[in-house]
């Protein structure tokens, strides 16, 4: 298997299917969070229920799980106590540990969770006056390297589970009071799997979670409510529109495949052209969803009009937007932000060209939460993994 340090040849699965089971035996009792309703009937199955009662049962499980947020068996009132004192000795609803919640001026959240195995990952709540994003993880670390990005310089721990990535919305729902799952406006409207990691190197655990995100029964957000957005894993953009349908969101940041190749490392590997034509294949996408191109502000590198004009050649019969995000810095970063004079200049001639491209707000800039800044403690993991299994 190549080496998951080297971005250009990273695998699907960056490493071996161990990094995927975090809950294995010594982190305490299984958790039903993250389980469908097929893997909660078969969980029922385990401590005895009888078969003609699971199905209803699975569904009442996932109803309190997913929809009014259950924290504890005995609240689950609708089904027998005895049930429910069989469910707590065997399984948890445990959520990830805060370790730290941090809030901006500008009411930004941040959570910086725990797991068992001692891993942490951050996700952030992005409030905005008739709705909420929030900001979520799907692995510890990144197996990428984006030359921007503060996460690119942690390198990757491991892929989060379906329920690692569930249990971060349920944990922003607990902290905001979101329960049960409103009818109406909501505080979390919005998904972007856009935090810490590449989505599409963690496929089936991230499937999985948007699954039974998007179920509604559940927590019930609509796919036109999700965006995925990747760095560019191009083999697996056709089958992520096909599987889940949501809104699909590329890390472009250059026009040229050289400064691209820098920029975003994976480029090598699948450079523009190729990444593009997935883009103009992406089965969900129309004139009505359009495919976002994220593009990081970077001072002297990608901001010039004749950057600007060939972005527009670049993207001429996709259906798309341009967000244009204002670089945000952090300790060590070998970049500056464009000026506000560059930005409005790349901005006017996105936009005389038919294409929205809006400035992105920076968000939570004071307490690292804004796009590229999250980034977890959990690389001391891996080195202290690495070392351990080094040859004496």
């Amino acid at each position: 298997m190549p080496s998951v340090d080297d971005p250009t040849v990273a695998p699907l699965v960056p490493e071996t299917a161990a990094v995927d089971r975090p809950h294995a035996a010594g982190f305490g009792p299984p958790s039903l969070i993250g389980l469908d309703r097929t893997e909660l009937a078969d969980a029922l199955a385990g401590i005895g229920e009888p078969e003609a009662k699971r199905k209803m049962r699975a569904n009442q499980l996932f109803h309190w799980i997913y929809h009014r947020g259950a924290r504890d068996f005995d609240a689950m009132t609708s089904i027998a106590k005895e049930l429910r004192g069989r469910l707590a000795e065997t399984y948890t609803l445990a959520r990830p540990g805060i370790v730290d919640a941090q809030r901006s001026m500008d009411g930004t959240r941040k959570w910086l969770m725990r797991f068992p195995d001692g891993n942490e990952v951050e996700s952030v709540y992005i409030p905005e006056t008739d709705r909420g994003a929030l900001c979520v993880s799907s692995q510890v670390g990144c197996t990428l390297t984006c030359a921007f990005c503060h996460t690119g310089t942690q390198r990757l721990v491991r892929n989060l589970t379906a329920a690692e990535i569930v249990s971060q919305m349920l944990v922003a729902r607990d902290d905001l009071g979101e329960w049960p799952t409103p009818v109406g406006d909501r505080w979390i409207s919005n998904i972007v799997m856009m935090g810490m990691g590449e989505p599409l190197f963690n496929y089936d655990n991230v499937v999985k979670a948007l699954r039974i995100i998007m179920d509604d029964q559940g927590i019930a957000l609509s796919k036109r409510r999700i965006t995925l957005s990747t760095s560019g894993v191009v083999p697996e953009i056709e089958r992520v529109g096909r599987d889940l349908a949501v809104n699909l969101a590329i890390s472009l940041h250059a026009v040229t495949d050289e400064v691209r190749d820098v920029l975003v490392p994976i480029n090598r590997k699948y450079p523009i052209a190729q990444l593009l034509q997935a883009c103009r294949d992406y089965p969900a996408s129309n004139n009505a969803r359009r495919i976002t191109f994220e593009y990081v502000m970077l001072k002297g590198v990608n901001d010039s009009a004749a950057d600007a004009r060939a972005l527009v050649r670049l993207i001429a019969g996709i259906p798309a937007k341009v967000n244009l995000i204002p670089f945000n810095p952090w300790p060590g970063a070998p970049y500056a932000c464009s000026t506000g004079r560059a930005i409005d200049r790349f901005a006017k001639i996105v936009n005389d060209a038919g294409y929205s491209s809006p400035v992105r707000v920076p968000r939570g800039r004071d307490i690292m939460a804004a796009c590229g800044q999250l980034k977890s403690a959990s690389e001391r993991k891996r080195r202290n993994r690495d070392t351990a299994a080094a040859p004496a």
